[in-house]
């Protein structure tokens, strides 16, 4: 839900299909149910000039950064947010959705160097209601789902229990279109917030009373700086909001850039979750078109469809990832004891407590096992690898193992 190097994106995933050519057809089917890619191929293999990568997914670890399970070199990787603003790499959090372009990836060493990363977010806006039975909250009339693997910003301690009514907070997020809920991959609060954001599909559009709504939300655009052509129902959209609604209604103050179109690259590979579907081989994975006709299904097709969480790789072609394999991601992977990875040095380290801190994240490591070293080792200083699952507030991370380094 990006762009290519000059452009800028949406994004979310947890899947991985392998990708290869799309037609005319394709994208203009997936555009009519909202799925969206822009441009149509116009052959199945990559063109001479393809070259690199692309990569879009969540953040799982650091120590360069760690997506889809390649760790790419981001030294020299240009840094932008869905605005188009340079940022660095210290913006760069566990969980959030990114895009890489990089070199081609190395398969045997898991690595590659990435020159473009963008990242993004979904909703920023103020809490309405939680419920923490159903692992759920609503604001700006959206719903939005935690997993055992939604990252909480340390400033959030208790994870969801941390979440009160009008608190302002920044979401990293999936959409499934099937349930028609956000599953959260990172959360954080945002109290310094001078506007709110949202995005997700229009529906309900009124020309002339200038309104459209977005899950539960109301939206009026009319004092809006610039509305897109595109603007439709079905349309996926960003929009940024005023903090204060009018007559029950949200004022928007601008569209973002929501483009989807991408350079061609020789490689791809994204995660994510079907939010568009015209059949087993064509579809959409967290907007961005895939054709998927000389695919093959490590599971079969049966189970891809609307909201399935899928695994891609193939080529990017005019915008439009085309497979060589699709695998369905199962949910039951998750939770195995190293969901993430991070290398750094640790500080803060707290023998009674037995946590440390590693890149701005509190490590438990009382059930840890060790190599290379043992705990009577750790200390202040120590260069570490370490793997893990998150705690059930979301906010510490669980070592399952720590390689000294």
């Amino acid at each position: 839900m990006f762009m290519s190097s000059s452009q800028w994106f949406l994004s979310q995933g947890r899947t991985r299909l392998w990708v290869a050519v799309a037609g005319t057809a394709l994208a203009a089917a997936l555009v009519a149910c909202g799925g969206g890619g822009t441009d149509a191929p116009s052959g199945s293999t990559p063109p001479a000039a393809a070259t690199g990568s692309y990569t879009s997914g969540a953040i799982s670890g650091f120590g360069s950064i760690i997506v889809n399970g390649v760790r790419f070199d981001d030294s020299g990787a240009q840094v932008f947010d869905d605005d188009g603003n340079r940022r660095g790499s210290d913006d760069l959090k566990l969980g959030a959705h990114v895009e890489i372009e990089a070199s081609r990836i190395d398969r045997a060493g898991g690595s590659g160097t990435a020159t473009v990363i963008r990242y993004g977010s979904e909703i920023v806006g103020p809490v309405a209601a939680v419920n923490s039975a159903a692992s759920t909250f609503t604001l700006l009339g959206q719903t939005v789902e935690t997993t055992s693997t939604t990252v909480f910003d340390d400033s959030l301690a208790g994870g969801l229990s941390a979440m009160t009514t009008g608190l302002v907070v920044e979401i990293h997020a999936q959409w499934d279109a099937a349930r028609s809920v956000y599953v959260a991959s990172r959360i954080e609060d945002k109290p310094n917030a001078t506007s709110y954001k949202l995005r997700g599909t229009v529906a309900n559009l009124d020309t002339t009373a200038r309104t459209f709504s977005m899950g539960g939300a109301v939206l009026n655009y009319g004092s809006a700086t610039t509305v897109p052509t595109t603007l439709a129902n079905g349309a996926w959209v960003r929009v940024n909001l005023q903090t204060t609604p009018s007559n029950g209604q949200w004022m928007v103050t601008n569209f973002g850039n929501e483009s989807r179109s991408r350079g061609d690259h020789s490689e791809a590979e994204v995660k994510g979750i079907i939010t568009a579907w015209t059949s087993a081989t064509q579809f959409s994975v967290d907007g961005l078109a895939v054709d998927a006709t000389n695919a093959t299904f490590r599971e079969g097709t049966a189970g891809v469809v609307l909201g399935a969480r899928v695994e891609v790789e193939g080529a990017m072609v005019n915008g439009v990832l085309v497979a060589t394999k699709v695998h369905l991601e199962d949910s039951s992977s998750h939770g195995r004891g190293e969901d993430y990875e991070l290398h750094g040095t640790v500080s803060a380290l707290d023998t009674s407590a037995k946590t440390f801190s590693l890149r701005g994240l509190t490590v438990s490591y009382g059930s840890a096992t060790w190599k290379d070293g043992s705990e009577a080792q750790l200390a202040n200083g120590s260069r570490v690898e370490v793997k893990g699952d998150l705690s059930s507030d979301g906010a510490t991370l669980t070592a399952s193992r720590i390689d000294f380094e």
